[in-house]
């Protein structure tokens, strides 16, 4: 059997792939390659795509595909070309939309570039986290993208071994030695919001946070220090979760605690629309009584045709940089670039905050 030797991302030694067991029972890259006049050399370059063929003679052979129903053994292939196509990616859930448009984001950026995704969610917790990164190390992936740190920080040496690049993104927790990132300035965010409730004359402030968002606290504290306020560890709120009942009744606790809070930073998208919701179960309306800013991008509707104030992170673009680097790095002799990528958020003004009433 001849094979396409793959050499740590040295290139390629081209060699056809073996054909045995390849496809369906009944057709193999034989019967394609007679029924289109051509070596099976051409027809595993034009499967593999790792060697270009003319047109008119890739035409050929994909019709003759087509008209056989030949389908590649891709475990053959991969064995055959060192490489699986496919980039494993890690995230905390899908049931987040921020989450969940990463995995869309990246599905699609591996799409164009002809790769696949295996997709893992660690859940939050720690164990399974471990498990999922032990059992990658020997999993047939070309690369692995890792997105949220909860939970996993402390595993990341597991990674030690892997025989695949590792890029990390949306990092929130300090930036771990040894793997190249490509993450968001949450705390600028938080900035932005403090600042952006000053402007408007806000003095009385309160934070409902997931306890995942010290950074974007921090941020929130520092746009204070700049125009003269302190904010009280007293005002600072930690829901237990960022679910919508949790920040129901975190919001709640901020707002009987301190009646005349005028304004409300919420760390999660979903903290500020159970905000919102709290607030109006007070008797109170945002943002005449009570301005919100929210923070990921809040989804459509939770104001009822309004927009919340947010901190909107580039989302799209750090997974678009982040597959580039990995898929970069698989290529790539020197090995993957270490130097941090940090994005910066902005803040998107919309309904839910006015000045002080």
């Amino acid at each position: 059997m001849l094979r396409l030797d793959r050499g740590r991302g040295r290139g390629y030694v081209a060699a056809p792939v073996d054909d045995q067991q390849d496809g369906d029972a009944m057709v193999t890259m034989r019967d394609v390659a007679e029924r289109a006049g051509v070596t099976k050399q051409t027809v595993s370059n034009v499967v593999t795509g790792r060697v270009a063929v003319r047109p008119s003679t890739e035409a050929r052979v994909r019709a003759a595909i087509a008209e056989l129903g030949y389908v590649p053994n891709l475990v053959a292939r991969s064995l055959a070309t060192g490489s699986t196509r496919t980039m494993g990616l890690f995230v905390p859930t899908v049931s987040a939309p921020f989450y969940a448009g990463m995995v869309e984001e990246a599905e699609e950026t591996l799409e164009e570039r002809g790769y696949h995704l295996l997709l893992c969610t660690t859940r939050r917790a720690g164990e399974r986290a471990r498990r999922h990164l032990a059992g990658l190390t020997s999993r047939s992936v070309d690369a692995l993208l890792i997105a949220g740190d909860q939970g996993l920080t402390d595993h990341l040496p597991l990674l030690a071994d892997a025989r695949f690049p590792v890029v990390l993104c949306a990092w929130e927790a300090a930036l771990p030695d040894g793997f190249p990132v490509v993450t968001i300035d949450y705390e600028h965010g938080g900035l932005l919001a403090g600042r952006h409730l000053r402007q408007l004359g806000h003095e009385r402030v309160a934070v409902v946070a997931s306890p995942a968002h010290p950074v974007r606290v921090e941020g929130f504290r520092r746009a204070l220090r700049e125009n003269g306020l302190v904010l009280p560890d007293g005002a600072v709120h930690l829901a237990a979760e960022p679910t919508f009942k949790e920040g129901v009744a975190t919001t709640l606790e901020a707002l009987r605690a301190n009646p005349g809070t005028t304004a409300l930073f919420a760390t999660h998208d979903v903290l500020a629309a159970a905000a919102v919701e709290a607030a109006r179960s007070l008797g109170r309306s945002v943002p005449g009584d009570l301005s919100v800013v929210a923070y990921d991008d809040t989804p459509e509707g939770l104001l009822s045709g309004s927009t919340f104030t947010s901190v909107v992170l580039p989302m799209r673009e750090m997974v678009r940089q982040a597959v580039d680097l990995a898929l970069g790095a698989v290529d790539s002799a020197a090995g993957p670039d270490l130097r941090p990528r940090t994005l910066l958020p902005e803040l998107v003004v919309g309904d839910s905050t006015a000045r002080p009433g």
